[in-house]
């Protein structure tokens, strides 16, 4: 889902910020961004956020600012110094043109002064660096869940939506047999055999038609999916991935009756329940 979240905390004289965004994606993915002086603590920083993110892809940007600058220094390198005079001085030997430098000059060439920042132990700024985090993860499934209401909102509505077919199934399924009967009648009758309308192949016939078409368990699983659904969309608990199997096999049963039923009338409503069911299914990937 997506998200963003951000958080800082100091300490020893530096600012560590962090900086979360989450994108929807069905598995999770962790790109770190971590200044060099750091990297030994990327491991640490990949376990918190896994811990508190299931799916999606997260970006994590860590910055650094030295907020204490009494302990800089500049530094002057002595040899890199005579090295560029002395070259100067080659210069205007073997060319005969007058080359003079100056210490402006020096001040612009590069390496011979820089300023040392004092030294940074990673170690001692994992406690801060867990801080910041954990304030951008806090921050960042505060958005995430304040969308997650609103997907609920539409989950459940489409929910409802399948229900109220499921139901009209139900109401249409005693009567695909006895329809059978009289189309089986009608058809005999019209083809102007003489046949028994109770003679047992008859009434086999019709038999093996009702077992076939018999979809009590499958709607029995259906109303039990349904159910866990709602149970689910109750609790703040990381659902995405056993929704994402409610659907698969939500879908297996509405595959089933479809092909059991032998009914337009059943046909159209199972129609009707795979279309709302897939658009759960694209929303579902986006759930922690």
């Amino acid at each position: 889902m997506t998200g963003f979240g951000r958080g800082e905390a100091t300490a020893h004289g530096w600012q560590v910020s962090v900086e979360l965004s989450g994108v929807n994606r069905k598995q999770i993915d962790i790109s770190l961004n971590l200044p060099g002086s750091l990297i030994e603590l990327e491991s640490d920083l990949r376990r918190q956020i896994s811990g508190a993110v299931s799916r999606g892809r997260v970006n994590c940007r860590v910055n650094l600012n030295h907020v204490e600058t009494g302990d800089n220094h500049l530094r002057f390198d002595d040899a890199l110094a005579r090295q560029y005079v002395e070259a100067a001085k080659s210069v205007a030997e073997s060319t005969g043109i007058e080359t003079r430098i100056t210490a402006a000059d020096l001040f612009r060439a590069p390496g011979v002064f820089r300023i040392e920042e004092a030294g940074l132990d990673a170690g001692a700024l994992k406690a801060p660096l867990e801080e910041a985090v954990s304030s951008a993860i806090d921050q960042l499934i505060k958005m995430q869940s304040e969308e997650g209401e609103h997907l609920r909102d539409d989950l459940n509505a489409r929910l409802v939506l399948i229900a109220e077919e499921v139901e009209e199934v139900k109401k249409l399924s005693p009567l695909v047999a006895e329809n059978f009967r009289k189309s089986l009648f009608a058809r005999l009758q019209e083809s102007g055999l003489e046949i028994d309308l109770d003679d047992d192949r008859v009434l086999r016939e019709i038999g093996v038609f009702a077992e076939r078409s018999d979809i009590s368990e499958e709607l029995t699983r259906i109303d039990h999916h349904l159910a866990q659904f709602r149970k689910y969309f109750a609790t703040d608990d990381a659902v995405g991935r056993s929704l994402d199997f409610l659907c698969q096999e939500l879908n297996r049963e509405l595959n089933t009756i479809g092909s059991k039923a032998n009914d337009a009338g059943i046909a159209q409503r199972i129609v009707n329940s795979k279309t709302e069911l897939e658009k759960i299914r694209e929303q579902v990937q986006n759930v922690q």
